[in-house]
């Protein structure tokens, strides 16, 4: 069974679907390639398991034969920079890509970002094509033509929104991933209760076990509610000027955490748990929320496995610096996304710093 959720954006709409079976059944995605040329953009954990198979349903399609590629990328937050971007660009060049090839982002969020990246710079802008493999890619870097990379400065400071043809969501693909990239997956699932869905959160606190012994309906009802959530957020507000920002909750956070560590510490959902309940602690201290909700909040994290607090060693002031240079920041204003329980975040401008610093330092 699949299940089909639509974006529909102003100018066009694309199609997130979400199943088991989908990368050998061509049929479902080969028409989303409009041109000659194909590129399959993986990275070295991924291409071994799935890349192969991709081309293969791809030759197998009916239709007019492409000529098909694929540049296997060093997997890591680590290389999610313009040398690796230029990888793809690179092997855009040698295909020979014209205004009509496509772009297909074979992996998890690192992949997603790089080759939608690469996509939307080559000749100002081809189609993508996203066939993601992680959980956390499937709920959320996936969805919404954010794409980029990072800089020595911050996480995903280079970047342009560019929005795919379509996302293909292979269930099937989760078997193969590793349990602490699930759970990191968790971290956004969870995020987006806590953000807008109140009865989504109290849903997975029945369904966690479910979730983590990856069972496949708890899996595809959680993918299509995120998505589902994500999905109407980006229709209201595809550039961020105001509601998408929230989607962000425990990403200032988590942000910093993960350039001031090096992006060898942590994954990016295990930065984003941490950064959620700095959140939560920090709207408390604030009067904007209790504690209760916070408490369900670590629970829930600690229950799928996820880190609550800041890595030993990593220096208060030095994550306060980094926040400063966060996208969603106004000129010297920090601002924040907070919350006042459990599914009810909101923008927050001009918070305290000396608010911020107490949360982080305790």
């Amino acid at each position: 069974m699949t299940t089909v959720i639509e974006v529909g954006l102003p100018a066009r709409r694309y199609p997130i679907r979400i199943g088991t079976g989908l990368l050998d059944a061509a049929a479902t995605w080969r028409d989303a390639i409009r041109g000659g040329h194909a590129l399959i953009v993986s990275d070295s954990h991924v291409a071994p398991l799935y890349a192969q198979r991709l081309r293969d349903a791809l030759a197998r399609a009916s239709g007019t034969p492409i000529h098909c590629e694929a540049v296997t990328l060093p997997a890591g937050e680590a290389h999610k920079d313009l040398d690796t971007a230029s990888k793809v660009l690179d092997a855009l060049a040698q295909l020979g890509a014209t205004r009509d090839a496509c772009v297909l982002a074979l992996g998890g969020g690192m992949v997603g970002d790089i080759a939608g990246f690469a996509a939307a710079c080559w000749m100002r802008g081809i189609d993508f094509v996203q066939f993601p493999t992680t959980l956390l890619a499937m709920v959320d870097s996936s969805v919404g033509g954010k794409t980029g990379v990072d800089h020595p400065s911050g996480k995903n400071l280079i970047g342009a929104f560019h929005q795919p043809r379509a996302v293909f969501a292979d269930l099937d693909t989760l078997a193969t991933l590793p349990g602490r990239e699930l759970r990191a997956g968790l971290a956004e699932v969870v995020k987006t209760a806590c953000i807008g869905d109140a009865g989504f959160f109290a849903w997975l606190e029945a369904h966690a076990d479910a979730l983590l012994a990856r069972d496949v309906d708890a899996l595809t009802h959680a993918i299509a509610t995120c998505c589902r959530f994500k999905a109407g957020v980006v229709v209201r507000d595809e550039r961020e000027a105001g509601e998408r920002a929230l989607l962000n909750f425990g990403h200032t956070f988590g942000h910093a955490i993960e350039t001031e560590t090096g992006y060898d510490t942590l994954l990016h959902g295990e930065a984003v748990a941490i950064g959620m309940l700095l959140a939560a602690r920090l709207s408390i201290r604030l009067g904007m929320a209790d504690e209760a909700d916070a408490q369900r909040l670590q629970v829930l994290l600690e229950r799928f496995g996820l880190p609550t607090t800041v890595p030993r060693g990593v220096d208060a002031g030095a994550l306060f610096a980094r926040m400063r240079l966060d996208k969603k920041n106004r000129a010297d204003m920090l601002r924040l996304i907070l919350w006042r329980g459990i599914g009810r975040a909101e923008i927050v401008d001009d918070v305290d710093p000396a608010a911020v610093r107490a949360v982080m330092q305790g």
